[in-house]
């Protein structure tokens, strides 16, 4: 009776979507760029906004206060950096902006939202209710 019960639980695992066996639907997004002479430049920059939730000038403000390096956003949706850094350090960078300013502390969801209220700026995630106050000013 006990390989029937295992031979069914294996049939309705087969049946489910593989979002819903997936560990995590949120991945922090990986740069793509390259370097050109002294400078940096990613090209999917306003992606990895939009994937965040966030405004980009924010993520941008943050990034380049941890690089400690210039920069500035092109029309064209790249970044570009001052100096050169490594690909890695960026996506460092990228996953400590993502656990202050995105992802819940209570739940682990990336579901939330950058609100004010009496001038203090909070994270509010829209999945389970938490709030708690940030930084907002980088």
């Amino acid at each position: 009776m006990e390989t029937d019960y295992e031979k069914l639980l294996e049939k309705a695992r087969s049946n489910l979507p593989k979002s819903r066996l997936e560990a995590e639907r949120f991945e922090i997004p990986k740069v793509i760029g390259h370097i050109q002479g002294n400078r940096t430049i990613i090209t999917n920059f306003f992606q990895i906004a939009d994937m965040f939730g966030r405004e980009p000038e924010h993520l941008l403000k943050f990034v380049l206060k941890e690089l400690a390096a210039p920069g500035e956003l092109k029309k064209s949706g790249s970044l570009i950096i001052g100096t050169k850094i490594a690909a890695s350090r960026i996506n460092e960078k990228l996953k400590k902006y993502a656990e202050e300013y995105v992802i819940c502390k209570e739940c682990g969801k990336p579901d939330t939202k950058i609100e004010e209220e009496n001038g203090v700026h909070y994270v509010r995630c829209t999945a389970c209710g938490a709030r708690r106050p940030i930084k907002y000013k980088i």
